[in-house]
């Protein structure tokens, strides 16, 4: 539904790129115009988009649970070290939770879950070389698109942090193709844009369980 919208914004916003630094006069001052306007369409649909996040937020509060979930039959996530590592995660204890899933992971080396859990707490720690490689061996069996947009979307996140704009735009651009109901990708490219706001990473994990 937005794939239109958002392919004119990209192509404006590459037109800029191109030709500002040389453009003069009247095609100046038409960049520029073009520019505040995709400013303006940017921020507009962060806030829309998160304010919609928030309602659906509310609903699974209330208990609805509608979305796609991971296979709840997956012995790993009864195990005792799982269970304690979610709860050194949703603490922010990520040392403690690390620890915790490399005991799963050498219980269940198959384990998709776990070695995702295990690369965000290596990323929440600045370990990135280990987070990525984790996550790229979840993307090479993950179907679940929820899972597959929380990685892509933390990679983007790593990326941005190199300082690699164009190489975070595409894994946020893939976060958002697998699952449009995750807010962050959205956020952290208006973040990237104006070089404001924190980004944002594995705050959905725990939806998926």
């Amino acid at each position: 539904m937005f794939q239109h919208v958002f392919a004119e914004m990209n192509e404006m916003l590459d037109e800029i790129t191109r030709h500002y630094p040389i453009a003069q006069g009247a095609h100046k001052h038409e960049l520029t115009q073009k520019w505040h306007l995709l400013r303006h369409m940017s921020d507009s649909i962060i806030e829309e988009w998160l304010n919609f996040e928030e309602k659906m937020g509310a609903l699974r509060q209330k208990g609805f649970c509608l979305e796609e979930k991971l296979d709840l039959d997956y012995p790993e996530m009864n195990a005792e070290a799982f269970v304690k590592g979610q709860g050194y995660y949703k603490l922010l204890m990520f040392q403690q939770s690390m620890a915790q899933f490399m005991d799963v992971l050498e219980q269940y080396p198959d384990s998709v879950i776990g070695r995702t859990y295990l690369a965000m707490c290596y990323l929440h720690m600045e370990e990135s070389e280990e987070a990525v490689h984790y996550f790229e061996e979840v993307l090479r069996v993950a179907a679940n698109k929820r899972l597959r947009s929380i990685i892509y979307n933390a990679l983007g996140c790593i990326e941005a942090k190199r300082g690699a704009r164009s190489k975070a735009r595409e894994y946020f651009t893939l976060a958002y193709h697998s699952d449009p109901t995750l807010p962050e990708p959205l956020a952290n490219w208006e973040a990237c844009l104006h070089s404001t706001g924190k980004l944002q990473y594995g705050n959905q994990l725990t939806f998926l369980l």
